[in-house]
């Protein structure tokens, strides 16, 4: 469980899919970074990012962590995003975990991903869905 605090600075990158790009080389980096890893450069503007992309790879979880029981079997994907960025994200939407491949076309949707504690709080962020 992360902090209220931490929480409150992700909103924008986790919420709103932005990213940072290098104003010097170009880099996007997601989630945001301090440093650009392609020239150590310090400067960035914020741009939002595409919402369209193909699974890499993916793993199926039969035997979901605590707060995800009720979602198995959990399905997870790296994708790739049409801007490059590559992001872990939950596939929705799938009746079977075969009907997931590699190269499979998604869009990124935002969704309830889980419920924590006893006040019940609960996390939204994007999970992928066949396109």
């Amino acid at each position: 469980m992360q902090s209220p605090a931490r929480a409150w600075r992700e909103y924008p990158q986790r919420y709103r899919l932005e990213a940072a790009r290098c104003t010097s080389c170009g880099t996007i980096s997601y989630p945001p970074r301090v440093v650009c890893p392609g020239c150590r450069g310090t400067s960035f503007e914020t741009v939002a990012l595409s919402r369209k992309g193909t699974v890499v790879t993916f793993t199926v979880v039969h035997v979901p962590p605590a707060g995800f029981e009720g979602q198995a079997p959990l399905i997870l994907a790296l994708v790739e995003l049409e801007d490059g960025v590559r992001t872990m994200v939950q596939i929705a939407d799938v009746a079977d975990p075969s009907e997931v491949k590699i190269g499979m076309p998604v869009r990124l949707e935002f969704r309830k991903i889980s419920e924590e504690g006893e006040a019940g709080t609960i996390n939204y962020g994007h999970k992928a869905v066949p396109a």
